[in-house]
């Protein structure tokens, strides 16, 4: 018995070794693809690119935001517009993406400082965000997204709680 487990131990070993780097690179390439999804809806709202915004996210999507939910058809309808000119009035400073992936399920949560001039408001918000993203068909798309913000502190940043 001693021998066989003398053997098998080493091999085990040998596989966890080489198989670790390959889990966590697939990790890694996940978390990757989330913050791209991300980055490209946020992309496309700074540009006024609705098309490519609406693209990133999934039809049954659920917007939360100001004590509402809007499905894609009503972001689409109203919304969105709004989301469009206010990212290209103000500027968006994001703090670290926090990213966890588990299996075809990814939820991304940020923090940002938005400042700028809307109209005639004056912002200087701190804010936060949820994403959750499920990947169908091998893309990962946006299926819940969650904003809220508050009036930012005297020299406050994207991470201050």
């Amino acid at each position: 018995m001693k021998n066989a487990t003398t053997r098998i131990v080493p091999r085990i070993a040998c596989l966890l070794v080489v198989a670790l780097p390959h889990a966590g690179g697939a990790q890694t390439t996940d978390q990757d693809a989330v913050v791209r999804v991300i980055d490209a809806f946020h992309s496309a709202l700074a540009r006024g690119d609705s098309t490519t915004a609406l693209t990133q996210l999934a039809e049954d999507v659920a917007i939360l935001e100001s004590g509402g939910t809007e499905t894609l058809q009503q972001y689409r309808s109203g919304h969105l517009r709004g989301d469009m000119r206010f990212a290209q009035a103000v500027a968006r400073e994001r703090g670290e993406v926090s990213v966890t992936v588990v299996g075809d399920v990814a939820w991304a949560h940020s923090t940002s400082v938005t400042t700028g001039r809307m109209g005639d408001r004056e912002i200087d918000a701190q804010g936060v965000e949820l994403m959750v993203l499920t990947r169908v068909g091998g893309r990962w798309l946006i299926r819940a997204i969650h904003w809220s913000s508050r009036p930012r502190a005297p020299g406050g940043g994207p991470n201050d709680g």
